[in-house]
Protein backbone atom coordinates (compact mmCIF):
# COMPACT_ATOMS: atom_id res chain seq x y z
CA UNK A 1 0.00 0.00 0.00
CA UNK A 2 1.33 3.83 -0.66
CA UNK A 3 2.33 5.94 1.87
CA UNK A 4 -0.23 7.89 3.35
CA UNK A 5 1.53 11.43 4.44
CA UNK A 6 -0.13 14.42 6.47
CA UNK A 7 1.96 17.64 5.78
CA UNK A 8 1.62 20.52 8.02
CA UNK A 9 3.18 23.41 6.75
CA UNK A 10 2.36 27.30 7.61
CA UNK A 11 4.74 29.56 6.25
CA UNK A 12 5.60 30.45 1.95
CA UNK A 13 9.39 29.51 2.32
CA UNK A 14 7.89 26.09 3.90
CA UNK A 15 5.08 25.83 1.30
CA UNK A 16 7.76 26.04 -1.15
CA UNK A 17 10.11 23.49 0.03
CA UNK A 18 7.21 21.03 0.72
CA UNK A 19 5.64 20.86 -2.66
CA UNK A 20 9.32 20.09 -3.75
CA UNK A 21 9.66 17.86 -1.46
CA UNK A 22 6.12 15.88 -2.48
CA UNK A 23 7.04 16.29 -5.93
CA UNK A 24 10.10 14.27 -5.56
CA UNK A 25 8.09 11.64 -3.08
CA UNK A 26 5.54 11.15 -5.96
CA UNK A 27 8.42 10.59 -8.87
CA UNK A 28 9.43 7.87 -6.60
CA UNK A 29 6.52 6.04 -5.73
CA UNK A 30 3.50 8.07 -7.68
CA UNK A 31 0.69 6.38 -5.61
CA UNK A 32 1.73 8.26 -2.31
CA UNK A 33 -1.20 10.59 -0.70
CA UNK A 34 -0.48 13.57 0.46
CA UNK A 35 -2.46 15.86 2.80
CA UNK A 36 -3.27 18.08 5.44
CA UNK A 37 -2.49 21.90 5.99
CA UNK A 38 -0.15 23.30 3.54
CA UNK A 39 -0.36 26.53 0.42
CA UNK A 40 -0.66 27.16 -3.24
CA UNK A 41 2.39 25.59 -4.13
CA UNK A 42 1.84 22.28 -2.72
CA UNK A 43 -1.53 22.14 -4.29
CA UNK A 44 -0.05 22.87 -7.73
CA UNK A 45 1.95 19.57 -7.13
CA UNK A 46 -1.34 17.22 -6.36
CA UNK A 47 -1.06 18.12 -2.16
CA UNK A 48 -5.14 17.79 -1.17
CA UNK A 49 -4.82 21.08 1.32
CA UNK A 50 -7.39 20.53 4.24
CA UNK A 51 -6.69 23.98 5.27
CA UNK A 52 -4.48 26.49 3.82
CA UNK A 53 -2.21 27.37 6.87
CA UNK A 54 0.32 29.66 4.83
CA UNK A 55 -3.05 32.66 5.38
CA UNK A 56 -2.47 32.07 9.29
CA UNK A 57 2.03 32.51 9.06
CA UNK A 58 2.72 35.39 11.79
CA UNK A 59 5.95 35.96 13.61
CA UNK A 60 6.39 37.20 17.47
CA UNK A 61 3.91 36.34 20.20
CA UNK A 62 1.72 39.45 20.33
CA UNK A 63 0.63 38.31 16.58
CA UNK A 64 0.51 35.06 17.39
CA UNK A 65 -2.52 35.42 20.25
CA UNK A 66 -5.12 36.97 18.32
CA UNK A 67 -5.05 34.15 16.72
CA UNK A 68 -4.92 31.41 19.58
CA UNK A 69 -8.59 30.18 19.32
CA UNK A 70 -8.48 30.03 15.64
CA UNK A 71 -5.26 27.64 15.62
CA UNK A 72 -6.92 25.52 18.43
CA UNK A 73 -9.83 25.30 15.81
CA UNK A 74 -7.41 23.91 12.90
CA UNK A 75 -5.31 21.39 15.28
CA UNK A 76 -8.80 20.11 15.91
CA UNK A 77 -9.73 19.12 12.56
CA UNK A 78 -6.07 17.48 12.47
CA UNK A 79 -7.36 15.50 15.70
CA UNK A 80 -9.81 14.40 13.62
CA UNK A 81 -8.50 13.28 10.46
CA UNK A 82 -5.40 11.07 12.61
CA UNK A 83 -8.64 9.64 14.37
CA UNK A 84 -10.27 8.17 11.18
CA UNK A 85 -6.53 6.47 10.90
CA UNK A 86 -6.26 7.79 7.16
CA UNK A 87 -2.69 8.64 8.00
CA UNK A 88 0.56 6.66 8.51
CA UNK A 89 2.85 9.71 9.04
CA UNK A 90 2.96 13.47 9.65
CA UNK A 91 5.68 15.55 7.77
CA UNK A 92 5.91 18.77 9.99
CA UNK A 93 7.83 21.99 7.77
CA UNK A 94 8.92 24.70 10.28
CA UNK A 95 6.01 26.95 11.82
CA UNK A 96 6.74 25.22 15.27
CA UNK A 97 4.52 27.19 17.52
CA UNK A 98 1.76 24.95 15.73
CA UNK A 99 3.26 22.26 14.78
CA UNK A 100 4.30 21.23 18.53
CA UNK A 101 0.43 20.77 18.65
CA UNK A 102 0.07 18.76 15.35
CA UNK A 103 3.29 16.46 16.79
CA UNK A 104 1.30 15.79 20.21
CA UNK A 105 -2.19 15.08 18.45
CA UNK A 106 -0.06 13.01 15.99
CA UNK A 107 1.27 10.96 18.99
CA UNK A 108 -2.02 10.32 20.68
CA UNK A 109 -2.75 8.08 17.49
CA UNK A 110 0.97 6.28 17.38
CA UNK A 111 1.43 8.16 14.20
CA UNK A 112 5.04 8.92 13.37
CA UNK A 113 6.22 12.08 13.14
CA UNK A 114 8.86 13.83 11.18
CA UNK A 115 10.19 17.00 11.13
CA UNK A 116 11.64 19.06 7.95
CA UNK A 117 13.36 22.38 8.42
CA UNK A 118 12.82 22.40 12.45
CA UNK A 119 12.71 24.61 14.79
CA UNK A 120 16.07 26.71 15.33
CA UNK A 121 16.28 25.66 18.75
CA UNK A 122 20.25 26.06 18.84
CA UNK A 123 19.16 29.89 18.47
CA UNK A 124 16.87 30.33 20.95
CA UNK A 125 14.65 28.27 23.96
CA UNK A 126 17.12 25.61 23.59
CA UNK A 127 14.77 23.40 26.23
CA UNK A 128 12.13 23.11 23.98
CA UNK A 129 14.26 20.35 22.44
CA UNK A 130 12.35 17.92 25.38
CA UNK A 131 9.07 18.24 22.77
CA UNK A 132 11.08 17.11 20.09
CA UNK A 133 12.37 13.99 21.57
CA UNK A 134 8.53 13.35 23.34
CA UNK A 135 6.59 14.07 19.98
CA UNK A 136 9.19 14.14 17.33
CA UNK A 137 10.95 10.41 15.74
CA UNK A 138 13.08 11.90 13.11
CA UNK A 139 14.70 15.52 12.56
CA UNK A 140 15.63 16.44 8.84
CA UNK A 141 18.67 19.00 9.26
CA UNK A 142 19.00 21.81 7.04
CA UNK A 143 22.27 23.15 8.52
CA UNK A 144 25.37 21.17 9.55
CA UNK A 145 25.78 22.93 12.89
CA UNK A 146 21.98 22.20 13.56
CA UNK A 147 22.50 19.02 13.03
CA UNK A 148 25.32 18.74 15.80
CA UNK A 149 23.18 20.56 18.12
CA UNK A 150 20.21 17.80 18.22
CA UNK A 151 22.49 15.30 18.22
CA UNK A 152 24.16 16.43 21.07
CA UNK A 153 20.41 16.46 22.95
CA UNK A 154 19.59 13.08 21.83
CA UNK A 155 17.66 13.49 18.92
CA UNK A 156 16.98 10.85 16.04
CA UNK A 157 18.66 13.46 13.13
CA UNK A 158 20.28 13.59 9.34
CA UNK A 159 21.83 16.59 7.83
CA UNK A 160 20.13 16.78 4.42
CA UNK A 161 21.05 20.32 3.26
CA UNK A 162 19.07 23.11 2.81
CA UNK A 163 16.21 22.82 0.26
CA UNK A 164 16.74 26.35 -0.77
CA UNK A 165 19.31 25.28 -2.70
CA UNK A 166 17.07 23.09 -4.45
CA UNK A 167 14.95 25.95 -5.41
CA UNK A 168 17.70 28.09 -6.82
CA UNK A 169 19.18 25.37 -8.87
CA UNK A 170 16.14 23.89 -10.41
CA UNK A 171 14.64 27.70 -11.15
CA UNK A 172 15.35 29.00 -14.39
CA UNK A 173 15.67 32.23 -14.90
CA UNK A 174 14.37 35.00 -17.41
CA UNK A 175 17.20 35.77 -18.92
CA UNK A 176 15.58 38.65 -21.25
CA UNK A 177 13.80 40.28 -18.19
CA UNK A 178 17.40 40.23 -16.24
CA UNK A 179 19.17 41.73 -19.71
CA UNK A 180 16.43 44.85 -20.19
CA UNK A 181 16.59 45.54 -16.26
CA UNK A 182 20.41 45.66 -15.39
CA UNK A 183 22.41 49.29 -16.03
CA UNK A 184 25.43 49.07 -15.76
CA UNK A 185 25.76 53.34 -15.70
CA UNK A 186 23.69 53.27 -12.59
CA UNK A 187 23.80 51.09 -9.15
CA UNK A 188 20.62 48.82 -8.60
CA UNK A 189 19.30 48.00 -5.38
CA UNK A 190 16.99 45.44 -5.08
CA UNK A 191 14.35 45.72 -1.77
CA UNK A 192 12.83 42.78 -0.32
CA UNK A 193 10.16 44.16 1.94
CA UNK A 194 8.97 39.91 2.59
CA UNK A 195 6.50 37.65 2.22
CA UNK A 196 4.18 38.24 5.06
CA UNK A 197 1.28 40.68 5.05
CA UNK A 198 2.63 42.07 8.22
CA UNK A 199 5.85 42.54 7.10
CA UNK A 200 4.68 44.66 4.63
CA UNK A 201 2.96 46.99 7.29
CA UNK A 202 6.50 47.10 9.70
CA UNK A 203 9.14 46.45 7.52
CA UNK A 204 8.63 48.17 4.21
CA UNK A 205 7.64 51.78 5.92
CA UNK A 206 11.38 51.75 7.22
CA UNK A 207 12.92 50.57 3.68
CA UNK A 208 11.39 53.30 2.18
CA UNK A 209 12.47 55.29 4.46
CA UNK A 210 15.67 54.55 3.81
CA UNK A 211 15.68 54.63 0.08
CA UNK A 212 14.87 58.68 0.23
CA UNK A 213 17.49 59.37 2.08
CA UNK A 214 19.84 57.42 -0.32
CA UNK A 215 17.47 58.80 -2.62
CA UNK A 216 18.66 62.54 -1.42
CA UNK A 217 22.48 62.04 -1.66
CA UNK A 218 22.34 59.61 -4.39
CA UNK A 219 19.54 59.85 -7.13
CA UNK A 220 20.66 58.47 -9.95
CA UNK A 221 20.42 54.86 -7.95
CA UNK A 222 17.48 52.96 -8.75
CA UNK A 223 15.59 50.62 -6.37
CA UNK A 224 13.70 47.41 -7.62
CA UNK A 225 11.08 46.25 -5.33
CA UNK A 226 10.73 42.30 -5.56
CA UNK A 227 7.15 41.77 -4.08
CA UNK A 228 6.07 38.35 -3.09
CA UNK A 229 2.42 38.70 -4.50
CA UNK A 230 0.56 41.53 -6.43
CA UNK A 231 -1.62 42.46 -3.10
CA UNK A 232 1.70 43.58 -1.58
CA UNK A 233 2.88 45.59 -4.92
CA UNK A 234 -0.30 47.61 -4.37
CA UNK A 235 0.43 48.28 -0.93
CA UNK A 236 4.17 48.98 -1.07
CA UNK A 237 2.73 51.53 -3.84
CA UNK A 238 0.32 52.99 -2.08
CA UNK A 239 2.54 54.40 0.92
CA UNK A 240 4.61 56.40 -1.76
CA UNK A 241 4.10 60.30 -1.19
CA UNK A 242 4.06 62.35 -3.90
CA UNK A 243 7.73 63.79 -3.59
CA UNK A 244 8.40 60.16 -4.04
CA UNK A 245 7.32 60.31 -7.81
CA UNK A 246 11.07 61.03 -8.38
CA UNK A 247 12.54 58.44 -7.02
CA UNK A 248 13.93 55.95 -9.76
CA UNK A 249 11.54 52.98 -7.90
CA UNK A 250 9.94 49.96 -9.74
CA UNK A 251 7.42 47.50 -8.45
CA UNK A 252 7.65 43.51 -9.69
CA UNK A 253 5.73 40.40 -8.70
CA UNK A 254 7.41 37.19 -9.25
CA UNK A 255 10.68 38.12 -10.36
CA UNK A 256 12.89 38.44 -7.20
CA UNK A 257 15.62 35.53 -8.19
CA UNK A 258 15.89 37.65 -11.54
CA UNK A 259 16.17 41.18 -9.55
CA UNK A 260 18.72 39.43 -7.11
CA UNK A 261 20.69 37.85 -10.09
CA UNK A 262 21.04 41.53 -12.13
CA UNK A 263 20.96 43.80 -8.75
CA UNK A 264 24.14 45.65 -7.56
CA UNK A 265 23.32 44.94 -4.17
CA UNK A 266 20.47 44.40 -1.82
CA UNK A 267 18.06 45.49 1.01
CA UNK A 268 16.14 43.08 2.59
CA UNK A 269 14.19 41.29 5.15
CA UNK A 270 15.67 38.64 7.15
CA UNK A 271 14.17 35.68 6.20
CA UNK A 272 16.04 32.03 4.22
CA UNK A 273 16.23 34.22 0.75
CA UNK A 274 19.62 35.44 2.27
CA UNK A 275 20.71 32.11 1.07
CA UNK A 276 19.76 33.28 -2.15
CA UNK A 277 21.53 36.23 -2.00
CA UNK A 278 24.72 34.30 -1.25
CA UNK A 279 24.45 31.60 -3.51
CA UNK A 280 24.08 34.73 -6.40
CA UNK A 281 26.93 36.79 -4.43
CA UNK A 282 24.56 39.66 -4.05
CA UNK A 283 25.96 42.07 -1.04
CA UNK A 284 22.93 42.95 1.19
CA UNK A 285 22.08 44.61 4.38
CA UNK A 286 19.72 42.95 6.64
CA UNK A 287 17.05 44.75 8.20
CA UNK A 288 14.00 42.83 10.68
CA UNK A 289 11.44 44.41 12.96
CA UNK A 290 9.53 42.86 16.16
CA UNK A 291 7.15 44.06 18.61
CA UNK A 292 8.82 45.67 22.20
CA UNK A 293 6.72 42.40 23.57
CA UNK A 294 7.91 39.78 21.11
CA UNK A 295 11.67 41.09 21.81
CA UNK A 296 11.52 41.30 25.85
CA UNK A 297 10.33 37.38 25.49
CA UNK A 298 13.18 36.33 22.54
CA UNK A 299 15.72 38.51 24.46
CA UNK A 300 15.53 36.70 27.50
CA UNK A 301 15.62 33.07 25.75
CA UNK A 302 17.83 33.71 22.44
CA UNK A 303 21.28 32.21 22.52
CA UNK A 304 22.14 33.18 18.73
CA UNK A 305 24.18 36.28 18.14
CA UNK A 306 23.13 36.39 14.69
CA UNK A 307 19.66 36.32 12.63
CA UNK A 308 20.86 36.07 9.15
CA UNK A 309 21.95 32.27 7.93
CA UNK A 310 24.82 33.36 5.90
CA UNK A 311 26.29 34.78 9.08
CA UNK A 312 25.39 31.80 11.30
CA UNK A 313 27.55 30.01 8.71
CA UNK A 314 30.54 32.04 8.20
CA UNK A 315 30.63 32.41 11.42
CA UNK A 316 31.22 36.64 11.43
CA UNK A 317 29.30 39.34 9.53
CA UNK A 318 29.04 39.06 5.82
CA UNK A 319 25.66 40.80 5.19
CA UNK A 320 24.96 43.65 8.19
CA UNK A 321 21.85 43.03 9.44
CA UNK A 322 19.76 45.12 11.94
CA UNK A 323 16.64 44.53 14.37
CA UNK A 324 14.58 47.26 15.00
CA UNK A 325 12.68 47.53 18.34
CA UNK A 326 10.15 50.51 18.99
CA UNK A 327 11.34 53.89 17.75
CA UNK A 328 13.03 52.91 14.44
CA UNK A 329 14.73 55.85 13.79
CA UNK A 330 18.22 54.92 15.23
CA UNK A 331 18.02 51.51 12.85
CA UNK A 332 16.85 53.22 9.99
CA UNK A 333 19.70 55.48 10.52
CA UNK A 334 22.07 52.59 10.52
CA UNK A 335 20.91 50.56 7.84
CA UNK A 336 21.33 53.72 5.30
CA UNK A 337 24.81 54.11 5.98
CA UNK A 338 25.38 50.25 5.31
CA UNK A 339 23.56 50.95 1.84
CA UNK A 340 25.78 54.47 1.44
CA UNK A 341 28.96 51.83 1.46
CA UNK A 342 28.05 49.32 -1.34
CA UNK A 343 26.52 52.06 -3.03
CA UNK A 344 29.23 54.40 -3.30
CA UNK A 345 31.70 51.74 -3.02
CA UNK A 346 32.58 48.92 -6.03
CA UNK A 347 35.76 47.54 -4.17
CA UNK A 348 32.83 47.03 -0.78
CA UNK A 349 30.85 45.44 -3.41
CA UNK A 350 33.41 43.21 -4.68
CA UNK A 351 34.33 42.12 -1.78
CA UNK A 352 31.64 40.63 -0.04
CA UNK A 353 30.50 39.24 -3.18
CA UNK A 354 33.75 37.53 -2.82
CA UNK A 355 33.11 36.20 0.38
CA UNK A 356 29.69 35.71 -0.22
CA UNK A 357 30.22 32.76 -3.31
CA UNK A 358 33.22 31.73 -1.24
CA UNK A 359 30.07 30.50 1.65
CA UNK A 360 28.40 29.26 -1.54
CA UNK A 361 31.21 27.16 -2.83
CA UNK A 362 30.89 25.24 0.61
CA UNK A 363 26.80 24.41 0.95
CA UNK A 364 24.99 25.94 -2.05
CA UNK A 365 24.33 22.20 -2.72
CA UNK A 366 21.38 21.12 -3.81
CA UNK A 367 19.82 17.40 -3.18
CA UNK A 368 18.12 18.27 0.52
CA UNK A 369 14.42 17.63 -1.52
CA UNK A 370 15.41 13.96 -3.23
CA UNK A 371 17.25 12.99 0.13
CA UNK A 372 14.45 13.45 2.39
CA UNK A 373 12.01 12.06 0.05
CA UNK A 374 14.32 8.57 0.20
CA UNK A 375 14.33 8.54 3.72
CA UNK A 376 10.63 8.87 4.21
CA UNK A 377 10.17 6.12 2.10
CA UNK A 378 12.50 3.99 3.10
CA UNK A 379 10.20 3.77 5.92
CA UNK A 380 7.29 2.31 3.03
CA UNK A 381 9.26 -0.97 1.92
CA UNK A 382 6.48 -2.04 0.08
CA UNK A 383 6.23 1.13 -1.47
CA UNK A 384 9.31 1.82 -2.53
CA UNK A 385 9.75 1.88 -6.20
CA UNK A 386 12.99 0.84 -7.98
CA UNK A 387 14.58 3.79 -8.76
CA UNK A 388 15.14 3.92 -4.49
CA UNK A 389 17.52 1.09 -5.17
CA UNK A 390 20.06 2.73 -7.16
CA UNK A 391 22.06 5.71 -5.83
CA UNK A 392 21.09 8.89 -7.02
CA UNK A 393 23.23 11.77 -7.50
CA UNK A 394 24.46 13.65 -4.68
CA UNK A 395 22.79 11.07 -2.19
CA UNK A 396 24.71 11.11 0.75
CA UNK A 397 26.38 15.03 1.89
CA UNK A 398 29.33 15.87 3.89
CA UNK A 399 28.64 17.94 6.53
Amino acid sequence: MAPRLFFSVGEPSGDLHAANLIREIQSLCPPTQCRGFGGSKMVEVGFDNDFDLTTMAVVGFSEVLPKIREFYRIADRASDIFRSRLVDAVVLVDFPGFNWHIAKRAKRFDIPVIYYCPPQLWAWGGWRVRKVKKYVDQVFSILPFERDWYQQHGVSVEYVGHPFFDEIASRKLDERFIERTRKDETVQVVVLPGSRDREIETVWPMQLEVIRRIHRQHPKVEFLIANYKGSHAIRCREALGHQDRKIPIDFFVGKTSELIEAADCAMMKSGSVSLEMMARGTPAVVLYRISPISYAIVRTLATCSSMTLPNMLAGRTIMPEYLSVGNPEVTIQKVTESMQQLITSKTHRAYYREQLLELAGQYAQPGASRRVAESILRCFPNAMTQSLTAPTAGSTMAA
